[in-house]
């Protein structure tokens, strides 16, 4: 106890140093906090997009995105007559454009698909969803191509009617574009699919299915959705940019907590020397340099995660981010961001602590 009070003492002592550094190491575990858990739930919501509700995702083997994906048709229809699998489902996708808006994510599907299932339809009925020349908007889609139902809308090189308006959970579904599967692929200049979603009868057959692709279509290979979200590339890259960004902010805060120590010993040259000469050894000074250092670095990651659920929960109250960021926030994350925020802080006190054990008593008593 006697090294905390001494730690909570001098950081008293200096407080307007101290409050400095525990706000650098707040906005820093605020930062990543944020940054981590809104592209973690980005990525949630569009591995959502290639699930839909299914349990295993069949694509091609070997592709860097799944806009390059090419499954034949021929390979769905063999899936889907699999004694296990209850529901195959062909999709295909593709980017389109329309006036202002260069990039709208379109669906190809076929009426059976679960993202026409489980919709909500606001307009149309899904029993007309397959007609030629036709698509099916969600509803902020819908929204920001100022369109409704019956009317035309100009989508890439082609005009589609639209025989449907939906509303969606997944934010990028919600403001997608639905074609007919053949329309699609005629659209696309593309005879095969991007992906196939699958639905087993016993979800405990999964690796009897991967095992089945493997034999029949060594071209293709089926992940099980984690699996998924931890291999595909661009969810790697994602991921490893958010801890990146926030490790850079969690070493500058560092770096204040360096500044506070390093600052703390000069001021207490005298005040140290007094302690070796009372019998302190080099241990004990140190601990007391990195008690200071733990107690700045728990202060500024508790403010830290507040500081940073309040970010997330006004981002959740945005209407416009509703259904593309999950902003949740998993204890497993905020455990790991505290302890980066720990080991930070006493990586900052290493060189003071180093610093303060090698003064000589004899020589820092005449220091001024």
């Amino acid at each position: 106890m006697i090294f905390l009070r001494l730690a909570l003492a001098n950081l008293l002592r200096h407080r307007v140093r101290t409050l400095f550094s525990i706000a650098g190491i707040a906005f820093s575990v605020a930062a990543m906090l944020s940054v981590v858990t809104v592209l973690q739930g980005a990525i949630g919501m569009f591995s959502g997009i290639l699930s839909s509700g299914a349990e295993l995702v069949v694509f091609e083997r070997n592709v860097s995105d799944l806009f390059f994906s090419d499954v034949p048709m021929s390979a769905a229809a063999d899936i889907a007559g699999w004694s296990m699998v209850a529901h195959a489902d062909p999709v295909l996708f593709g980017i389109v454009s329309s006036a202002n808006h260069p990039i709208i994510t379109c669906f190809g599907v076929t009426v059976d698909d679960a993202r026409i299932r489980k919709a909500t339809w606001l307009e149309g009925d899904r029993n007309a969803f397959g007609e030629d020349q036709t698509i099916v908007l969600g509803e902020r889609a819908a929204n920001f191509l100022g369109t409704s139902l019956g009317q035309e809308v100009p989508v890439g090189h082609g005009t589609f009617r639209v025989r449907g308006i939906i509303r969606t959970r997944n934010g990028f579904e919600d403001g997608g574009v639905f074609m007919p599967l053949a329309t699609a692929q005629s659209f696309f200049h593309k005879d095969g699919l991007s992906v196939i979603t699958i639905r087993l009868h016993n979800r405990d057959e999964a690796d009897a299915f991967k095992s089945q692709i493997r034999t029949h279509f060594p071209n293709l290979i089926a992940l099980e959705d984690a699996e998924f979200s931890r291999s595909y590339s661009q969810f790697r890259i994602l991921k490893a940019t958010a801890w990146a960004v926030g490790g850079c902010g969690l070493a500058l805060g560092g770096l204040g907590v360096a500044n506070t120590m390093i600052m703390s010993v000069f001021t207490r040259i005298r005040e140290i020397a007094i302690l070796r000469v009372s019998g302190f050894s080099n241990g004990q000074i140190a601990t007391t340099i990195f008690g200071e250092s733990v107690v700045v670095s728990l202060a500024g990651a508790g403010a830290g995660l507040v500081l940073g659920s309040v970010a997330l929960y006004v981002l959740k109250m945005i209407p416009a981010l509703h259904g593309y960021v999950d902003v949740t926030i998993h204890p497993a994350l905020m455990l790991e961001v505290v302890l980066l925020a720990l080991l930070t802080g006493i990586a900052g006190a290493l060189y003071p602590a180093i610093y303060a054990v090698r003064i000589r008593a004899v020589e820092a008593l005449r220091f001024e």
